[in-house]
């Protein structure tokens, strides 16, 4: 079975280094150009790329997939079937319906629910208690096809963006070499998506902003949902604030004002939340890295009784 492998960042590498490594037979691998990246503004190859790279696999990144230059590579390689996992480009119906198999997409959520670029980061804030993986067909629509494998997994409280991240990532190869198996065995079986769909829009610098204070719950998830990056945001008295390792608490504390900082000490800063309380264990400041909130006190940064929320 010829396999062309379409993805860009590091969840998708990660997808693709599991496919080489289990024997099958990737044709070229395709990943969106390379862009500037950093404050130096350094032109970097994509995770994609720098996998396929130390495989030795033919690597086409064309400014267009669905005509001119890049459409005519696929029509050159001929493939049985196209894996898609993080490409950031939608396909039309000349590629989709190009191969023989057809066009199938690795998305981290369990559909229909979460169709879209940010379905990790909209699971945690919106307080999701599971999630997964589904390997779904390609059509013309918004992660709409058919699925031909599902597989679930618990969002635990603890979980941030960066430990669902990981662990998706890890049921995600492992989900698809099961259906890769599953095809060269002849076996694949499509079923309608079924179910309440919700969307997963691309993040917005809007999103990462927390302006009210008065659901713990609410708080927690999205500082959890953006931790480690971008990290959640709120103003400090008029400067900006990223926080991370959120948690709610029961303290002493209520009746302050919400948003206030009611404690600062060696667990973190506890924040007063309207019907229960929150604590953060790192912050960081403009021009600063992430600190412990205690040490953000030594250097005067901020203090006891400061707003937060604007």
């Amino acid at each position: 079975m010829k396999i062309v492998f379409m993805g860009t960042p590091e969840f998708a590498a990660a997808h693709l280094k599991a496919i080489v490594e289990s024997g099958n037979n990737v044709a070229g691998v395709f990943s969106q150009p390379d862009r500037p990246k950093g404050r130096g503004r350094r032109v970097e190859p994509t995770p994609v790329k720098t996998v396929a790279t130390s495989y030795g696999l033919p690597v086409f990144q064309p400014e267009k997939i669905n005509s001119d230059e890049g459409f005519e590579k696929l029509l050159e390689l001929s493939p049985d079937i196209i894996v898609v996992v993080a490409f950031g480009k939608l396909l039309k119906s000349g590629v989709i319906n190009l191969p023989t198999i057809g066009c199938f997409n690795v998305h981290a959520s369990l559909l229909p629910k979460y169709r879209g670029a940010a379905p990790i980061q909209r699971a945690i804030e919106n307080g999701e208690t599971k999630t997964g993986i589904t390997i779904f067909k390609i059509d013309e629509g918004m992660d709409t096809g058919e699925i031909a494998l599902k597989r679930e997994i618990e969002i635990e409280s603890s979980d941030t963006l960066g430990t669902l991240y990981t662990k998706l990532e890890k049921l995600g190869t492992e989900t698809l070499l099961d259906f890769l198996r599953i095809v060269n065995e002849g076996e694949l079986k499509l079923s309608p998506q079924q179910g309440e769909f919700s969307n997963a829009p691309k993040i917005q610098s809007s999103d990462l902003v927390i302006t009210d204070f008065s659901d713990p719950v609410r708080v927690v998830n999205k500082i959890r949902a953006y931790d480690p990056r971008p990290g959640a945001r709120a103003e400090l008295e008029g400067k900006p604030i990223k926080l991370y390792g959120a948690s709610v608490i029961d303290f002493y504390g209520k009746g302050r004002r919400i948003g206030e900082i009611v404690e600062i000490d060696d667990r973190g800063m506890v924040i007063s939340c309207g019907t229960g309380n929150v604590i953060i264990s790192l912050v960081q400041l403009p021009g600063k890295k992430p600190m412990r909130p205690k040490d953000a006190v030594s250097g005067r940064l901020i203090h006891e009784g400061m707003i937060l929320g604007g």
